[in-house]
């Protein structure tokens, strides 16, 4: 029921909102259906999944496990972590899914208008795959398994180390690694002719040579390999910047010897990946799913990026926007602080008498005397207040005071309040004029415009779904193996338990 009740008031909340629908009218369709269907009157959608499959947009499923991936990585999602099993993973696992969605919307949007076929972006992708195809093919045929004896490592440690050094776990881990690596290098430059054997390889350093990276046409051939061109459009990246990395860590070293080193490590990747083909590794399941991860997001990217550039404001319609979003835009002052509440005024006032003669602390009287919920568990601390949030009294109290003071008492629904300020942050944000309030207008203004694009794709261009059915299934099923799992790691005798008692023996004195 938590789940289904959870489900119910955030789906369409978040989802229909984004459309442009009401609050009140995303309820009522929840109410109508529990199939979220954005284009109206489609007959032509499959029916909803039994199984991973918990929304598309169009052909592009999205899966529970995918957005669960994303969930787990705050860095790409943007928000954060919450528990399995908890309200505020529901929550979090809507928004994710929300920007899923819109991924997929830009990412539909840019191949109907052809970016797909952009010179750079077919490069990019083609370098990425590329690369991933090599990485299997030396991972299968030509790393494999590098043994390092015994004694090999004995007599290395004999011929390098002095007569007085400990033969320690940690150094026996580490010249064994040496070592690895050492036969590793000597297997790859071994297996370089062989894995050229048969293979015409020609070089053209003229076109490397750093005078002419000004002038020389992209189309100007670095390489051929067996009639396979790679041109200074492919590689000129990669080519600058290892000439510019070597002359960084050396300022005598050659910038084209750099280059053509770098180059003959593109060759080899390029030969690899050739290989991995022919041995039918590109048929496999991670690669396959890695390389349309990149081949989305980049797409997505790119597009979101031309967006961008074509919805940026002219200064008239940067300050128009401001003075319609101010209230939005700008910080106010905030106040961090810290509360005891009690249930009279005597009793308040008496404890700030013995505050003011230093008789305990904020932290003792937050503990032992408010009644605060959750008063001994976070001594007090309330946090950041935002001005004119509060209720008006304890409002006035709190923007009244500095940093160290304690004000009070002063009385609120909840009792009366003894206040104290543990820092304070200005306002922000609140002079269109200056920069950093032009930047963050500017980024509001482009991600408004971005977000109405969006929705425009999502209500007239493409069908969005959100089988609601399965999504809460899933949801039910994690918050339940969740439970499961917790009631076992009580029981006496438990795995959890065993390692409680392991650690708690570790850390006795």
């Amino acid at each position: 029921m938590r789940i289904m009740k959870a489900f119910n008031r955030i789906l369409t909340a978040l989802f229909l909102s984004l459309a442009g629908v009401s609050m009140s009218l995303a309820y009522a369709e929840a109410e109508a259906k529990t199939e979220t269907d954005v284009k109206a009157g489609d007959e032509s959608a499959k029916p909803p999944p039994s199984g991973d499959v918990i929304a598309r947009v169009d052909d592009q499923a999205i899966t529970f496990s995918q957005i669960n991936t994303m969930l787990n990585s705050t860095a790409v999602v943007g928000v954060s972590v919450p528990a399995l099993g908890t309200p505020e993973r529901d929550t979090a696992r809507i928004v994710v899914l929300d920007k899923v969605i819109s991924a997929n919307l830009l990412y539909l949007d840019a191949k109907r208008q052809g970016l797909d076929r952009d010179p750079a972006y077919q490069r990019e992708l083609q370098g990425f795959s590329t690369g991933m195809l090599a990485t299997l093919y030396y991972r299968h045929h030509m790393a494999g398994d590098i043994s390092v004896p015994e004694d090999e490592i004995q007599a290395f440690f004999r011929e390098t180390m002095t007569p007085e050094t400990e033969m320690t776990d940690e150094l026996h881990t580490q010249i064994e690694a040496t070592l690895r690596k050492r036969k590793l290098h000597e297997r790859l430059a071994a297996q370089r002719e062989v894995l050229r054997k048969g293979l015409d390889v020609d070089l053209y350093p003229g076109n490397m040579d750093p005078s002419g990276d000004g002038t020389r046409p992209d189309d100007a051939p670095v390489a051929k390999i067996a009639g396979d061109v790679i041109t200074r459009g492919d590689s000129k990246i990669m080519l600058i910047a290892a000439g510019r990395g070597a002359t960084t860590l050396n300022p005598m070293a050659m910038e084209i010897d750099a280059r053509q080193a770098a180059l003959q490590k593109e060759i080899d990747k390029r030969i690899m990946a050739q290989k991995a083909r022919e041995a039918g590794l590109d048929q496999d399941p991670m690669y396959q799913v890695r390389v349309n991860e990149f081949r989305k997001t980049k797409l997505v990217n790119m597009h979101r990026k031309n967006l961008a550039r074509e919805r940026e404001p002219t200064d008239e319609q940067l300050k128009a926007f401001y003075e319609a979003n101010r209230a939005d835009i700008m910080q106010v002052e905030m106040r961090k602080t810290q509360d005891v509440v009690l249930a009279t005024r005597e009793e308040a006032e008496a404890l700030m008498r013995r505050l003011e003669a230093g008789e305990l602390t904020m932290f003792q009287a937050a503990a032992e005397y408010s009644t605060a919920p959750g008063a001994k568990q976070h001594l007090g601390e309330v946090g950041w207040v935002a001005e004119g949030r509060a209720q008006p009294a304890l409002d006035k109290l709190i923007f009244s005071l500095g940093p160290g003071e304690i004000g009070g008492p002063v009385e609120s629904s909840e009792g009366w309040h003894l206040v104290k300020i543990l820092d304070v942050s200005d306002a922000k944000f609140d002079n269109f004029e200056d920069e950093e309030t032009r930047k963050l207008t500017r980024r509001r203004y482009i991600h408004d415009r971005l977000n109405t694009y969006v929705q425009d794709l999502r209500k007239n261009e493409f069908t969005v779904k959100v089988y609601e059915d399965n999504l809460v299934r899933l949801a039910q099923k994690e918050a339940d193996m969740v439970a499961r799992l917790s009631e076992q790691a009580s029981q006496p005798g438990s795995r959890t338990e065993q390692r409680i008692e392991g650690l708690q023996e570790f850390l006795k004195p």
